[in-house]
């Protein structure tokens, strides 16, 4: 590697893909310079999975609890929760992950700025302190926020960030959106306390999955309380009241059938590219119509040396993907792997729903298209716990098997466990199993997991 630059990579964004280049490409022998002016982790660590599995388990053991009293616990109906003894459990668990990457980086090599940098051209970045470093190679990794929709009113609406803020759970709660973070929130707020509307543009939940399982989930949702309004078209917010602390808010929409006061908002309707003045289009980098940067197979942009991966890059939105397409391409890059590239086909991916909803590989529509010879096993029914204490949620597991091996191309599991019965079936999927092969496998009994090689 030429001597000429300062370092042999520059990394915007210190997240878990920026990390995991960092720590990659000093495993490899490059000099690493990191560049973040926030805490370090990015969203999954501060404002994503990591804080929302927290109350995920939070709303889970509130569920469970319920049940405990319907088989006989003496426990009360409604258990109370101190939202704030539950955040300083869940702050001190991701001060230790901060503290863990402050570490690996001291550990490892990387030398940290903790600024913002910006491209003055394919092979320079400035601090915004002036300070000018230059690599042979720059990774963009800068992430992705959430959005707001262009509506009067719209900044009386928080975003899913602001839910990490809460000190209680708010009385009346609408959440716009369909998607995950919007059925995550919905399930975790009505655990904990709160009475949620949610508010769907769309006919149904969660557009990526698959449509019977996410039919199953809202069933449950309603089961659970929540007030679910399809074909929802949000026209503005106002606020309720003279405008003190306390007052509410009041979400409109163009035809009904919603016109009512709620104490929190929160917009769940997507995400864009950390890309707005990094200086990317004056060096020749391409951002797509979400602020993405636009990158090839390899992670590459249209500037040779400059890379992207992770949310900032607008394929597959998941930490675990980010990781593993940074460590791929340092492979590549610095590891003498001319061949490492990403495989975006087959990623297993969870709704932390309640109950999780997870999948792997194709869905049954996309498998039609794609093999035409298509055949479906599916298995509805409630988990032992459920049917114990009398509960109404449903769990619905589903196969999509193609040609006439039937390979399996989709496992669909919604239900409970389904986050942790995943990962297994993911690596079946990538290997090829046949339904046959499922089939001979013996079931573990009595267990939810055991519908999976069960259907018939």
């Amino acid at each position: 590697m030429t001597t000429s630059h300062d370092y042999d990579l520059i990394v915007l964004g210190g997240g878990s893909g920026g990390l995991a280049a960092a720590f990659r490409a000093t495993q490899h022998g490059r000099r690493v310079l990191l560049m973040e002016p926030g805490e370090l982790g990015g969203t999954c660590v501060n404002v994503g999975c990591v804080p929302k599995k927290a109350m995920w388990l939070a709303a889970d053991l509130a569920g469970r609890i319920g049940l405990a009293r319907a088989m006989g616990f003496d426990v009360p109906l409604v258990p109370a929760l101190s939202w704030k003894e539950l955040i300083v459990h869940r702050q001190a668990y991701i001060a230790n992950i901060h503290a863990s990457y402050r570490r690996r980086l001291d550990e490892s090599g990387v030398v940290r700025v903790p600024r913002r940098g910006r491209l003055v051209d394919a092979h320079t970045v400035q601090c915004s302190d002036g300070v000018r470093y230059t690599a042979a190679h720059i990774l963009l990794a800068t992430g992705a926020h959430p959005s707001r929709p262009e509506i009067p009113g719209q900044e009386l609406g928080g975003v899913s960030d602001d839910f990490f803020n809460l000190c209680e759970a708010p009385a009346q709660v609408a959440i716009v959106g369909g998607g995950y973070i919007a059925v995550e929130l919905a399930g975790l707020l009505q655990a904990l306390g709160s009475r949620v509307t949610l508010l769907v543009r769309g006919k149904r939940l969660l557009d990526r999955f698959d449509g019977e399982l996410a039919a199953q989930l809202a069933e449950n949702l309603v089961h659970q309380g929540v007030r679910l309004h399809f074909d929802y078209r949000l026209r503005e917010l106002q606020r309720q009241g003279g405008g003190g602390q306390g007052d509410g808010v009041r979400v409109l929409g163009h035809d009904g059938p919603l016109d009512s006061v709620f104490d929190t908002v929160f917009f769940a309707i997507g995400r864009r590219g950390n890309t707005c003045d990094l200086g990317l289009e004056a060096v020749g980098v391409e951002i797509g119509d979400r602020g993405e940067v636009i990158v090839d197979e390899g992670q590459t942009t249209a500037v040779p040396s400059i890379h992207a991966v992770g949310d900032v890059a607008g394929k597959v939105g998941l930490t675990p993907v980010a990781i593993a397409a940074a460590r791929l391409l340092m492979d590549r890059l610095f590891g003498g792997q001319p061949q490492a590239r990403m495989d975006y086909g087959s990623v297993p991916s969870v709704v932390f729903s309640h109950p999780p909803l997870g999948m792997v590989g194709l869905g049954e529509e996309e498998a039609r298209r794609q093999f035409g010879d298509v055949k479906i096993y599916r298995s509805n029914f409630r988990p032992m716990l459920q049917a114990l204490a009398d509960g109404t949620q449903r769990s619905l597991f589903k196969l999509v098997c193609a040609g006439p091996e039937e390979r399996v191309v989709g496992v669909h599991l919604l239900g409970e466990s389904a986050d942790e019965i995943l990962q297994g079936f993911a690596v079946a999927v990538k290997m090829g199993a046949t339904k046959a092969q499922f089939d001979a496998t013996v079931a573990i009994h009595p267990t939810s997991a055991e519908e999976v090689v069960l259907m018939h």
